[in-house]
């Protein structure tokens, strides 16, 4: 692959935020550079898949875009988004072909392993300020190993209803291409809710609503999660509930088997779980390999919260927060501010990205482990788009 050190240079340079509050602001976002490429993916029949109780599965594919993207450019650093049915991805002008072939591997994996269908896109940043959006991201440091990606601007949202229309498509591999999923893994326990339930809200900007405006109505929702213990975060302080065999396992070994058999990649999943199990319930630390530690380290990273042209939040909430949520959403509605989207569940789930159990560099995507944001889109209310 071609490695661009300047694209990987300016992600790097971009400050690190480690208060989620002040990421409502658009000031303390930066554009992407023109000749940038901003990725999109969608699966096709999300609603029917999670309705046929197939939620885990449309999570795990919507993260194989990311580990592909991972993988495929060497662990370089580039800004990225977990959507639960979907994922976004800017790459510099030097990575596009190795994007787009990642991209339409996972298409193929994800039609041949599971019989889901992926749309994917790439559009040049420069065209979608031409067509009067933006793309800008900015860094939420999680902890000293992790941070995630944010973006402001509505281009990422324009660049995916591009694709859901049919333009800027990327074709699916040719048969026989594998991608390189490494690190992808589900391997938690389901997270049940501790205080009344688990809330997956998405919150969107009206036509027409200002920055400032959204600004304001975003950081009184934060001030109003800010109320929960450890601010609506789905994973206990001391890491998720872990069982054997996994949950996930059979998922997994789809993302690891590669070239190889389903057999042999089940018994590594199954081995290397049935290790890990037993260092978490004895202590034991291994090679340096502390796994009560890592435990701990995977609810430090978990990504329950972002801001994708709009806010999306997965909260453990109590009845009376979640009354003044709702109350909130819908005058801020009402006025005509903005559109969201609730959807409400007994727990929530984990799929991560695990490139290293000795490095405290891996990510975890947290979304409603019955419907989350897929379902949470299906509830919006407010003033449709035009």
């Amino acid at each position: 692959m071609q490695n661009d050190s300047s694209g990987s240079s300016f992600f790097n340079s971009l400050p690190t935020q480690t208060n989620f509050a002040v990421l409502s602001n658009a000031n303390v976002y930066t554009p992407l550079p023109e000749h940038w490429w901003v990725g999109t993916s969608d699966i096709i029949g999300s609603t029917e898949a999670v309705s046929n109780g197939r939620y885990k599965t449309v999570n795990m594919v919507a993260a194989a875009v990311i580990s592909a993207q991972i993988n495929a450019h060497d662990g370089a650093s580039f800004p990225f988004i977990f959507g639960g049915d979907g994922a976004g991805f800017a790459v510099p002008e030097a990575w596009r072909d190795d994007a787009a072939q990642a991209l339409a591997a996972v298409k193929l994996w994800a039609r041949e392993e599971f019989d889901i269908g992926l749309r994917i896109g790439m559009v040049r940043v420069s065209d979608v300020r031409a067509a009067g959006f933006d793309v800008m991201v900015a860094r939420f440091q999680v902890s000293d190993g992790v941070d995630y990606s944010m973006f402001s601007g509505g281009g990422l949202t324009w660049a995916e209803a591009q694709m859901k229309a049919g333009a800027n498509l990327v074709p699916e591999a040719p048969a026989g291409t594998k991608p390189d999923l490494t690190g992808l893994s589900c391997r938690w326990n389901h997270l049940p809710s501790r205080y009344g339930t688990i809330l997956s809200v998405i919150i969107l900007p009206c036509d027409g609503t200002s920055a400032v405006v959204f600004s304001d109505i975003a950081s009184r929702v934060l001030s109003i999660a800010r109320n929960l213990m450890r601010e609506g975060h789905p994973v206990d302080e001391n890491g998720p509930g872990v069982r054997w065999p996994p949950i996930g396992a059979a998922l997994e070994t789809y993302a690891r088997r590669g070239g190889g058999t389903l057999r042999a990649a089940r018994r590594k999943t199954l081995l290397e779980s049935f290790v890990a199990w037993t260092l978490i319930k004895t202590g034991l630390v291994i090679g340096g390999f502390d796994a009560r530690r890592y435990r701990r380290m995977v609810g430090n990273n978990a990504d329950f919260r972002k801001f994708e042209d709009g806010l999306k939040m997965t909260l453990d909430c109590d009845p009376a927060t979640e009354k003044r949520l709702r109350s909130l959403l819908v005058k801020g509605s009402e006025a005509g501010i903005i559109r969201y989207g609730i959807h409400t569940q007994s727990e929530a789930m984990m799929t991560c990205i695990v490139p290293s159990i000795l490095a405290d560099n891996h990510v975890h995507f947290v979304d409603g482990a019955s419907g989350g944001y897929t379902k949470a889109a299906q509830t919006m209310k407010g003033p449709m788009k035009l």
